[in-house]
């Protein structure tokens, strides 16, 4: 299992390059070590991450965030092939929201506080927010939080499928953990084509997504871990996973 936590505590972890960079290198540097099954990102108490470093983009031409490519750095999280569970106390607004989704499933303290207020500042999302939000409430609270900027706490989150869980927030971290490790507890192969399957969803028709999903089944009977699984189950015992 894999940690990363956020540590801007002066800037509410607001999401700078040098930040950006910095996580983006070690989750590559995670999905590449064979002994990491699954990561958690997290930040503070207080805030997950408030949002972009304003600081940093407020004097930018839209030349200079184009001929930059702003924020394309984080396109690279969704290649990464190891889940990765956010845990989120706190604020998580505009890119910190958008941070949070680009992650595979997010786990909330009570705390928590979620939107996208870019439209305060002139702007709008810029890290997938309209896109992901969109997928994940339903167009119409999208627009709303979009649009009007507003916030919605932890519950509102679950209930409209933003959130996976919520808990306490002085439990947030261990029940992240907890979660994590029993995905590395499991077989390597089965969790990777798992992930690959439920993002398929997402992106194609039902029918060739039922076809896609039916394919990586079958390619979970070439692994040890659907003998091992199986025979497992068979004998009434708990499976020991090899992770191949």
């Amino acid at each position: 299992m894999g940690l990363i936590t956020l540590n801007r505590p002066k800037a509410m972890n607001a999401l700078n390059d040098d930040l950006s960079q910095e996580v983006i290198g070690v989750l590559k540097a995670f999905d590449g070590d064979a002994s990491i099954g699954a990561i958690v990102l997290t930040g503070s108490e207080k805030a997950f991450a408030a949002g972009a470093d304003i600081r940093e983009m407020h004097e930018k031409s839209f030349v200079d965030m184009f001929n930059e490519n702003y924020f394309s750095a984080w396109d690279v999280i969704s290649t990464i092939r190891k889940p990765i569970i956010a845990a989120v106390n706190g604020f998580a607004l505009g890119g910190g929201c958008e941070l949070a989704m680009l992650c595979d499933f997010i786990i909330a303290g009570s705390n928590a506080k979620f939107g996208q207020p870019e439209i305060k500042l002139g702007i709008l999302p810029g890290i997938g927010g309209s896109q992901r939000l969109t997928r994940l409430v339903g167009r119409s609270l999208a627009m709303d939080l979009i649009l009007t900027g507003r916030l919605i706490d932890a519950q509102e989150a679950k209930a409209c499928g933003l959130v996976a869980r919520v808990v306490p927030p002085e439990e947030l971290l261990s029940v992240a953990l907890d979660a994590a490790d029993k995905i590395a507890s499991y077989s390597y192969p089965a969790v990777l084509l798992a992930k690959e399957a439920v993002n398929r969803a997402e992106e194609v028709s039902l029918s060739e997504g039922v076809r896609h999903e039916r394919r990586l089944f079958q390619a979970a009977f070439a692994t040890s871990g659907q003998k091992e699984g199986m025979a497992a189950f068979l004998e009434k015992r708990e499976a020991v996973f090899s992770g191949r």
